[in-house]
C-alpha cells in the first residue's frame, strides 16, 4: 500500500529541528503504510502505464441536505481555548456511518486562528497537511497560524480538522510502542523464506492489532467518509461554500470534496497533487520511480559536495546508487549502533526509511549526507535513526504518534490491496527493481501490508471531475518525490474546472517553499478568487 506524506511544517519549508526532519506528513511506516510514498517523474520521464486508468467517475451527492443528517450540520460549536495562544478548539460530531446515521457518532478536533485584519473577512480556510493521518490541528498549530502569509491570515479564519481516525479527533490505534518499535525493525526485503514468513507474520500482527483496537473505527475512515465530515464543518462555521488548501494526501481529500459537492466549492488549492484514478499497484510504481527521480537529484548534488560519502566528483547517479544499496545490504547482514535508550540497532529497513525521509526536501540533503557518512565511516548509526523516526513521528520517549495507524487504516479502505500474497509480490519485483534499483525491492514488498487487512475496502479507483464546481488550482512539482507531477497533469485533465499550476524544481509540494512566482500565484486566487492561467509554470 502506497505512503502518502504531507507537507512540512516550518516557515522555510525545510526540516524542522525537533528531530532533523519532522513531518506533519502523512508518511507511513513503510511497513505500516506500505510506502506513504509518493513519488516524482522529471517532464520528460515516460513510464508505460501497467494497467489503464479508472472508467467510473465520482458521483456528485444530492444538492439538498437529508432531513437526517440536519441535527449534524446545525451544531453549534462552543469553541474554547485550547492552550496555544491565539487558537481555539472544538469538538464537532458527525455520523459513524453516512448510510445509518442512527448507527453512532464519530468526535472529530476542530482548531481555529480568527482571521486577524485588516480587510473584509473571506470566511475560513480550511487545512489539511496530508497523510493519511497527518494532524491538520497540529499543523495549524505549530507552523499555519504563525507560517502563512499575513494577507491570508488577515482575511481568513484558519480552520483544521483531524480527520476520522487521526490524531485528536476519534483516533485508530493498533500497536503499543515497544511493538511498534519491531514492527518498524522488520526486514521488508526478505533474502529467504525464513524472513519472507516473519515479514508476512509483521503485518498480520500489524493489520490483527488494528483490528482489535479500532474494530469501532476501522469500517469508516475512507476518505469519502472524511470528505462528507468537511461538509458538516463548512456548515456548521456558517460558510456556503468550501475554501481550502490541501497538500499530498490532503489533495485526494479536497478533490473528493470537490466531486461530491461541487456546488459547494469556494477557492481550492490542491498543491502536490494525487490521481484517485489509479489502482493501488500503479501508484506504487509510480511513486517507486518517483524516489528514483528524488534519488538521483541527490546523487547529482552529493557528488558536488566535499562531504560526499558516496562518490567523488565525476561520479554518475548509478554509481552513487550501487554504493548506497552495497551500504543497505552490508547493514542487512549486520546492523549498527545507534547510542539508542531502548537498544535500538540502524539495520537496513530503518536506514532505507530515514534515506528516504530526506528525500522529500532538499534542504534535508546536507543533513542525510552527514548521516550516512557517520554510517558508512563511523560506524554509529544515530543520525540516521533520527530521520527514522522523525518519519514514523516517534518521540524521544519512544512514543509514537497514530500516524502510521491511520494511514494503513484509510489507505487499506480506500483501493484495493495491490497483491493478496508474497507470491504475486515476488512476481512484481523486476518492475519495480526497473523503476528504482536503489529503492524498488524494499517498496514492492511494502504493498502487501492491505493484504492482510481486517475490513475489506470500500473505495476503488475512479476518476472526479467535479462538473460544475468553480476554478480549482492544481499544483503539481517537476521533481516531486512524493507526488509525481504527472498525476497533477492527470487530475487537472479529470476535473472540470481545473487550473494548473507548475512548479519547476525538487522537494515535496511547492506552495510557500521558496517560489515567489507559485506562492504570488496561490495568494492572488485565495484573496481575490482569480486563478492562475492554465499551464502556468513557475520556478
Amino acid at each position: 500500500m502506497h505512503i502518502r506524506r504531507a507537507l512540512r511544517p516550518n516557515s522555510s519549508r525545510g526540516p524542522r529541528p525537533r528531530t532533523p526532519l519532522r513531518a506533519a506528513r502523512a508518511g507511513g511506516t513503510l511497513l505500516a503504510a506500505a510506502a506513504l510514498l509518493v513519488s516524482a517523474c522529471t517532464p520528460g520521464t515516460t513510464q508505460r502505464r501497467t494497467e489503464p486508468a479508472a472508467d467510473a467517475a465520482l458521483a456528485a451527492l444530492p444538492r439538498a441536505t437529508p432531513p437526517i443528517l440536519s441535527p449534524y450540520y446545525e451544531q453549534k460549536p462552543a469553541w474554547r481555548s485550547c492552550g496555544v495562544p491565539g487558537f481555539e478548539c472544538t469538538t464537532l460530531k458527525a455520523p459513524l456511518d453516512y448510510d445509518r446515521p442512527a448507527a453512532g457518532d464519530v468526535r472529530l478536533a476542530v482548531a481555529r486562528k480568527k482571521a486577524s485584519g485588516p480587510g473584509k473577512r473571506l470566511g475560513s480556510l480550511l487545512l489539511n497537511p496530508g497523510g493519511p493521518g497527518g494532524s491538520a490541528v497540529a499543523y495549524l498549530q505549530q507552523y499555519a497560524g504563525v507560517g502563512y502569509p499575513a494577507e491570508i491570515s488577515a482575511r481568513y479564519d484558519l480552520v483544521a480538522m483531524d480527520p476520522r481516525g487521526v490524531s485528536r479527533s476519534e483516533a485508530v490505534q493498533c500497536l503499543d510502542d515497544r511493538d511498534m518499535d519491531t514492527y518498524t525493525q522488520t526486514d521488508f526485503t526478505p533474502d529467504d523464506g525464513k524472513e519472507t514468513d516473519a515479514l508476512v507474520a509483521a503485518y498480520r500482527k500489524f493489520a490483527e492489532g488494528c483490528g482489535a483496537r479500532a474494530a469501532r473505527l476501522l469500517r469508516h475512515v475512507s476518505t469519502a467518509e472524511a470528505a462528507r465530515d468537511m461538509d458538516i464543518l463548512r456548515a456548521v462555521l456558517g460558510d456556503g461554500k468550501l475554501n481550502y488548501v490541501g497538500a499530498s494526501y490532503g489533495t485526494f481529500l479536497g478533490a473528493t470534496y470537490a466531486g461530491l459537492f461541487p456546488d459547494r466549492v469556494g477557492r481550492l488549492v490542491l498543491d502536490g497533487a494525487m490521481d484517485p484514478s489509479l489502482s493501488a499497484r500503479q501508484m506504487n510504481l509510480d511513486q517507486t520511480a518517483g524516489f528514483e527521480e528524488a534519488f538521483k537529484s541527490f546523487a547529482k548534488d552529493c557528488v558536488q559536495q566535499s562531504d560526499c560519502p558516496l562518490g567523488g566528483r565525476g561520479a554518475t547517479p548509478k554509481q552513487v546508487g550501487d554504493q548506497l544499496a552495497a551500504f543497505f545490504r552490508k547493514l542487512d547482514a549486520r546492523s549498527i549502533p545507534t547510542g539508542d535508550a531502548g537498544g535500538r540497532r540502524l539495520g537496513e529497513s530503518l536506514a532505507t526509511i530515514g534515506v528516504i525521509a530526506a528525500m522529500y526536501d532538499q534542504s534535508a540533503w546536507p543533513q542525510l549526507r552527514s548521516a550516512l557518512a557517520s554510517a558508512m565511516k563511523k560506524n554509529d548509526g544515530s543520525t540516521l535513526l533520527a530521520l527514522s523516526d522523525s518519519y514514523y513521528e516517534r518521540d524521544s520517549g519512544g512514543h509514537y504518534s497514530n500516524l502510521m495507524y491511520a494511514n494503513a487504516a484509510v489507505n487499506c479502505l480506500d483501493l484495493p490491496a495491490p497483491f493478496a500474497g508474497p507470491e504475486q509480490v515476488e512476481e512484481s519485483l523486476p518492475a519495480f527493481e526497473k523503476a528504482s534499483p536503489v529503492f524498488g525491492r524494499g517498496l514492492a514488498w511494502n504493498t502487501l501490508n492491505c493484504a492482510y487487512w481486517p475490513v475489506q475496502p470500500t473505495g476503488r479507483p475512479h476518476r472526479i471531475e467535479a462538473k460544475g464546481a468553480a476554478p480549482i488550482v492544481v499544483v503539481g512539482t517537476t521533481r516531486d518525490p512524493a507526488t509525481p507531477y504527472r498525476w497533477a497533469q492527470s487530475l487537472s485533465r479529470q476535473l472540470s474546472s481545473a487550473r494548473l499550476l507548475t512548479y519547476d524544481g525538487d522537494g515535496h509540494t511547492a506552495y510557500r517553499r521558496g517560489s515567489r512566482c507559485i506562492d504570488s500565484e496561490i495568494n492572488t486566487y485565495l484573496l481575490r478568487g482569480t486563478p492562475p492561467t492554465n499551464g502556468k509554470r513557475c520556478s
